[in-house]
Order: structure tokens, then sequence, then C-alpha cells
């Protein structure tokens, strides 16, 4: 009985992954950069009043809560080597690959944006490679992301959200 259920989880699991590009092995050599979000070191607790923040943070936090209550704790922004320019210039053109993660470091997950044609592509992953996107609204789907890093024109262009300079 329990090995039906682990098979049903796993066929279960395998039909709604839906990352958009593969993993990136080489995730760990990837530079931290600071941020306003990295200089705080952790999303806001799932009870913070972040209500005099711009929506997109409100959405951020709402976002992050549904992936785990209480908040998803610390968090890290990671770049690629070579796109840690592109990243600077926030000018919205990246190379092909992998480029920029989000590391949920309490949950062990990587949140991965990768440019292809200087498209951004949205996966989420555990950090030894296993694919972590979800069903539409879990906060673990790309569309989810994609919801959101299009949605906020203030503050993301292509796939990269941070605060104007």
């Amino acid at each position: 009985m329990i090995k039906k259920i682990i098979v049903l989880i796993a066929i279960a699991t395998a039909l709604f992954a839906a990352s958009e590009s593969s993993f990136p092995a080489d995730w760990k050599s990837y530079e931290s950069v600071k941020t306003p979000l990295a200089m705080i070191g952790a999303l806001p607790d799932c009870n913070a009043d972040v209500s005099s923040l711009p929506a997109i943070y409100q959405e951020t936090v709402a976002t992050y809560c549904a992936v785990k209550p209480g908040g998803p704790g610390a968090v890290e922004i990671l770049v690629n080597k070579k796109a840690k320019s592109s990243f600077a210039k926030r000018n919205g053109k990246f190379p092909d690959g992998a480029v920029m993660i989000l590391h949920l470091k309490d949950l062990k997950l990587l949140f991965v944006t990768t440019y292809k044609n200087n498209k951004p592509l949205y996966s989420i992953y555990t950090e030894d490679g296993q694919d972590a996107s979800n069903v539409p609204g879990s906060g673990l789907n790309p569309n989810d992301c994609r919801t959101c890093h299009t949605g906020y024109g203030a503050f993301c262009l292509n796939g990269q959200c941070a605060s104007l300079k």
C-alpha cells in the first residue's frame, strides 16, 4: 500500500512538473549579489504588516507565504558570473542560459530565471536538482513567477525585478 502511494505521488509530481529550463548544475558557482532583499537576508514573516510597502513587495510576501506558512525564511540572490554586468546594468538584456536565482535557503529551493533569445524562462528546483514546480497558485509554478515578473513594470524589466536605480 505504501509503495502504491509513493508511486502515485511520483507520477503526480512528474505530471505537474513544469520548469521551463534545465537545472543549473553549476549554481553554487554563481555570485551572491547585494540587493535590498538580500541585505535584509529574509522575506518578512507572514504576519508582518507590509501594507505600506509597494504592491510588488506585498504580493511577493503573500506568494512566498503560500509556499511555507510563516514565511520562507532566509534568502539569497545569486547571479551567473557571465551575466553579472547585465544584471548590474538593469537594462533587460541577458545572455542565453541560467542567469539569476532566488535561493530560498531555509527551504532549499532555487527559483531560477533563464534566458533564451533574451526571453525569460522560469524554473523551480530543489538544491539537488529535483523539479519543484507545482500547481498554479502555489507559488511554485513558472506561471506564478511570470505573473509577478511581468505585472510590475515599475520594478521588473524583462524578468529582472529590482528597485530602480
